[in-house]
């Protein structure tokens, strides 16, 4: 029994370690001394079809204004109220009286100033507001809250966004998946939670209708907790102590 109780506390020591390491965040982050790193990897959100958008118009002429500030909408013929403007399939928003304009893959900012100029042939000094109103994430999988999440600005970090679903679980894997649909193509990305070059991933910065798949890790599926992998680990120890003993 002298061998056993301390094979049995290295057994226990070891996986302890080990299952503690699958669940750390950024593994290679210096925690001793503060660094810092130039962010090269952030895009503006581009527009595509099926966004809406919140457009709000003003000139030095309020009077002849209003009529661009209408919420209707019309596409393929059909005149439905979206609360905004929506991207049809051509990329396109139909604004009144000056038709249809194409906003798909420009930023915010540059359909604004496209606008702007557009209205300068029937308002003095006009001043375009413009804002995406559908950006939202999906998270599902092995987190605390999985579901959809609608975004307030146009800047969300992939960490701010499973923040939002309450973390992953200490059952989850590290490894996750960004599912991303762009110019008429799915993406399906791979990212690595444990490393730090996630946050220089030209991924580390979502867009609208991202879904974020956290997939469970093996100990998901067991019929109880985490620990009967060092149970049946424990239990193979005692076997071996058992039969040595016996030997004695």
């Amino acid at each position: 029994m002298k061998l056993f109780l301390p094979v049995v506390c290295i057994v226990l020591a070891l996986t302890s370690c080990g299952s503690y390491k699958k669940t750390s965040y950024f593994q290679d982050v210096n925690l001793s001394s503060i660094t810092t790193e130039r962010i090269k990897n952030f895009n503006p959100i581009t527009i595509q079809p099926e966004d809406v958008l919140g457009i709000s118009i003003s000139s030095l002429n309020p009077e002849s204004s209003t009529v661009f500030n209408f919420t209707s909408n019309t596409v393929n013929g059909t005149n439905e109220n979206y609360g905004g403007y929506l991207v049809d399939q051509q990329g396109q928003i139909l604004l009144p009286i000056i038709g249809n304009v194409k906003v798909s893959n420009l930023t915010t900012a540059q359909v604004k100033e496209k606008i702007r100029l557009k209205l300068l042939e029937y308002l003095k000094e006009p001043v375009v507001i413009l804002k995406l109103l559908n950006f939202k994430i999906s998270v599902m999988g092995d987190v605390a809250q999985p579901g959809v999440f609608k975004i307030p600005n146009e800047r969300l970090t992939l960490a701010e966004g499973l923040s939002l679903a309450g973390d992953l679980n200490i059952t989850a894997l590290r490894q996750i998946l960004i599912i991303r649909e762009i110019d008429g193509n799915r993406q399906y990305i791979p990212v690595d939670l444990s490393k730090k070059e996630v946050f220089s991933s030209p991924y580390y910065y979502l867009k609208n209708n991202d879904v974020i798949y956290v997939q469970p890790g093996r100990a998901k599926y067991a019929a109880v907790d985490r620990t009967i992998p060092q149970i049946s680990l424990l239990l193979s120890v005692i076997s071996v102590a058992a039969i040595f003993l016996t030997r004695k």
